[in-house]
C-alpha cells in the first residue's frame, strides 16, 4: 500500500526567481487599455511569445514578447489568470492586465493543469511532485500550496476531489500503467496497473474521472476503479474532454500502435455509467487540440475539413457540421503550430495559423459570427470568462 504525505507549502517558499527569470516578457502597451475590464478574455501564444484578445470582439488586448521555449497556456481557474508553462515553471499571466505576474511556482518538467472543485492542480513530470491550491487567491499573490510526491516521476495528471481525494497516475521515465486514489490523509485505497500508456484526465457527472490507456480508459467513481477496454487489441484514448455534468466523456481514438503520427477518423465516447465505449466516424481526421464540449455537453471536434462536428453525446451521432476554416493537414512535429479549437460558453473558437485568423462560432446558431486577422501566428489557444 502507499502512503503520501501532503505538506502545506508557505508562498515564499514557491516564489523562486529562477522561474520568474525564464519567463521575463514585457508587454508591448499596445491597443486596448487592458485594465479598464475584467471581461472575458482569449491568449493564444506563437513564437516567442502571447497574445491576449478580447473574447467579445476578438481584438488583440496586447502581446507580451521575449518568451523563451515552446509556450502551454491553461486557464488558472479563477476567471481571470492563465498559467503559463514554459522552461522551468508555471507562472501567472494577469489577463486583465495583459501582463505576467511574479505568482510562479518552479518546476522541472511543468506538464499537465488541472480544475476541479474550485482547486488546481500542477503536475511536475520531472520530480512527480503535485502542488494543489485554491485560484481565487492568485491576485492576492503566491497561494498556499499542498504538496503531494508520486512514487516515481513521469510524464503524469491528477485531480483532487471535493473531498480531499488525489487521484494520481502511476509510472516513471520508462512507462505509465495506471492509476492509483488516495484518501485525505495520503493512503492508498484503490490501485490499478491495467493502463499502459496512461494520459489524459476528464472529470464527468458524479466527479467521475476517465484516463485514457492504450487499450480502453479507467473510470474512478467513489474511490473504485473499472476498466472499460477498447474494441481493438490497441485502441488508444489519449485526449479527453469531459463535462462535468454529463456521464458521456469525449476521447480521441488511435488503432496503429506503429504510426509516427496516425490521423485518427473516429473519436470514442465514454459512458461512465453504462461503463461502454462508442465510437462515431466523422469522415475526417482531427487533431488532439481538436476536442471540445458544447454549452449542453455536445461533443465538438475540429476536423481537418476545416468543419466542426458537433455530436450528440446520447444518441453518439453528428448532429450537424460548421464550416470554418479552410482544410487542412496536422503537422507531424506536435509542437507545430495547427488549427486550434477552445470553447468557452456557448462559442467555439478556431484558429488558422496558415492564415493567422481566429474565428468566433455561435454554437447556438451554428455559424460562424465573427472573423479577426493576428499578428502573429497562433499556436496554443485558451482563455478566460472574466
Amino acid at each position: 500500500m502507499t502512503t503520501s504525505k501532503r505538506t502545506r507549502i508557505p508562498a515564499a517558499v514557491l516564489a523562486l526567481g529562477t522561474s520568474a527569470a525564464v519567463l521575463a516578457g514585457c508587454s508591448t502597451g499596445n491597443a486596448v487599455d487592458a485594465s479598464d475590464t475584467a471581461g472575458p478574455r482569449l491568449t493564444a501564444s506563437y513564437d516567442g511569445g502571447i497574445m491576449v484578445l478580447d473574447a467579445d470582439t476578438l481584438e488583440v488586448v496586447d502581446t507580451v514578447e521575449n518568451i523563451d521555449g515552446f509556450v502551454r497556456l491553461n486557464p488558472a481557474g479563477d476567471g481571470r489568470h492563465v498559467l503559463v508553462s514554459t522552461g522551468s515553471s508555471f507562472t501567472a499571466l494577469d489577463t486583465a492586465e495583459a501582463e505576467l505576474t511574479d505568482v510562479s511556482f518552479s518546476a522541472e518538467k511543468p506538464g499537465h493543469v488541472v480544475r476541479h472543485d474550485g482547486k488546481t492542480v500542477l503536475f511536475d513530470d520531472g520530480t512527480g511532485s503535485i502542488r494543489v491550491f485554491d485560484p481565487t487567491t492568485l491576485s492576492e499573490g503566491m497561494p498556499e500550496t499542498e504538496e503531494h510526491s508520486t512514487e516515481e516521476a513521469h510524464h503524469g495528471v491528477a485531480v483532487e476531489l471535493s473531498d480531499g481525494t488525489l487521484l494520481t497516475t502511476l509510472g516513471n521515465e520508462e512507462e505509465r500503467q495506471g492509476v492509483v486514489v488516495l484518501d485525505e490523509h495520503g493512503h492508498e485505497t484503490a490501485r490499478s496497473e491495467e493502463c499502459h500508456g496512461v494520459h489524459g484526465e476528464a472529470t464527468a457527472a458524479r466527479e467521475t474521472v476517465v484516463f485514457g490507456c492504450e487499450n480502453g480508459v479507467l473510470v474512478v467513481t467513489d474511490g473504485l476503479i473499472t476498466k472499460i477496454p477498447a474494441a481493438d487489441p490497441y485502441g488508444r484514448i489519449g485526449n479527453l474532454a469531459g463535462d462535468e455534468e454529463s456521464a458521456i466523456v469525449l476521447g480521441d481514438y488511435k488503432t496503429d500502435p506503429d504510426a509516427e503520427l496516425e490521423r485518427p477518423g473516429r473519436v470514442s465516447l465514454i459512458d461512465t455509467e453504462k461503463h461502454e465505449i462508442s465510437l462515431v466516424d466523422l469522415g475526417t481526421s482531427y487533431s488532439f487540440r481538436s476536442l471540445g464540449r458544447g454549452p449542453t455537453g455536445e461533443a465538438i471536434v475540429l476536423g481537418t475539413d476545416g468543419e466542426l462536428h458537433v455530436i450528440d453525446p446520447e444518441t453518439k451521432t453528428v448532429t450537424r457540421t460548421v464550416p470554418v476554416i479552410s482544410p487542412w493537414s496536422e503537422p507531424e512535429t506536435w509542437q507545430s503550430p495547427r488549427p486550434t479549437l477552445f470553447v468557452q460558453g456557448a462559442t467555439a473558437y478556431v484558429t488558422d495559423p496558415e492564415t493567422k485568423a481566429i474565428y468566433a462560432v455561435n454554437l447556438d446558431a451554428g455559424r460562424v459570427t465573427s472573423k479577426a486577422t493576428l499578428p502573429e501566428t497562433p499556436n496554443e489557444l485558451t482563455g478566460v470568462t472574466g
